[in-house]
């Protein structure tokens, strides 16, 4: 028996859960009542809808930077200790994750409205909500690829004379560039189509974000067409950035891991 028969599951999987609700996305997006039609899409490019994925794309980046911020120096604490213990710790990164999604954010709904009441519903709760569900998903990538770091260049590093600040810009930094890319990726791209935390956080008082645009039109308004319109520009933005992530992640290859 081939091994390749081992994928069909998979290939089946794949045709009637990815592929071919894509396709009805590509269908609905470019007909209107059956026939083709580019209304949905201009709809969709429209200036009022462009806007809201603006602002989401800023949210994106601001939980992103957050992350990035949080997750770094956890993931580089991780990493200088024992693995048996970093073992440990990252189970309190990941235990939470097990739980549902929806479950996590409602929990801080309750926290918020208990302790910070003026913090509910403001631009403010979606970030800790987005940054809370998404954190663990910067920490790990990192804190794999500082493990992983030869420590033979930190030696040589500070054989040279470098101190401890010089020796984590010049050396530790730049090895960790691919850890970087990978947890901003995994921040970014969830981030940008979250609908679910700032319905719940932010409600009204916020702003609509990308992800409720098209949750609207689906579900509220019953408009396919104009729906997938909007998915389909959702998903070629998320493609761009994953594009313009994986050139630096290439440069960076190229360059040798310099930093600079």
């Amino acid at each position: 028996m081939k091994r390749t028969v081992f994928s069909y599951p998979y290939i089946v999987w794949m045709l009637l859960f990815i592929v071919a609700p894509m396709l009805f996305i590509v269908f609905y997006a470019f007909t209107d009542g059956g026939a083709f039609s580019l209304e949905p899409i201009k709809a969709a490019l429209s200036a009022g809808y462009l806007k809201v994925l603006g602002h989401s794309a800023l949210i994106a980046l601001y939980t992103t930077y957050i992350c990035l911020l949080l997750g770094y120096p956890v993931a580089y604490i991780l990493s200088k200790m024992k693995k048996a213990v970093a073992a440990l710790v990252s189970v309190f990164f990941i235990v939470p994750m097990w739980m549902n999604f929806l479950l996590r954010t409602y929990a801080w709904k309750v926290l918020l409205g208990a302790f910070a009441p003026d913090l509910l519903y403001t631009e403010a709760a979606v970030l800790i909500g987005m940054v809370y569900n998404f954190l663990p998903f910067m920490i790990l990538p990192i804190y794999t690829v500082l493990q992983k770091l030869d420590k033979s260049y930190i030696e040589a590093a500070r054989d040279l004379g470098a101190d401890g600040v010089v020796t984590f810009m010049r050396v530790v930094l730049p090895l960790s560039v691919p850890g970087i890319v990978s947890g901003v990726t995994m921040v970014f791209v969830p981030s940008i189509t979250a609908f679910a935390i700032s319905q719940l956080l932010g409600g009204k008082m916020t702003g609509m974000l990308y992800g409720d645009l098209i949750y609207n039109k689906f579900v509220i308004e019953g408009s396919q067409n104009v729906g997938s319109a909007l998915s389909i520009v959702l998903l070629i933005s998320v493609l761009v950035s994953m594009g313009v992530m994986k050139l630096v992640d290439k440069s960076h290859e190229e360059e040798g891991g310099k930093l600079w």
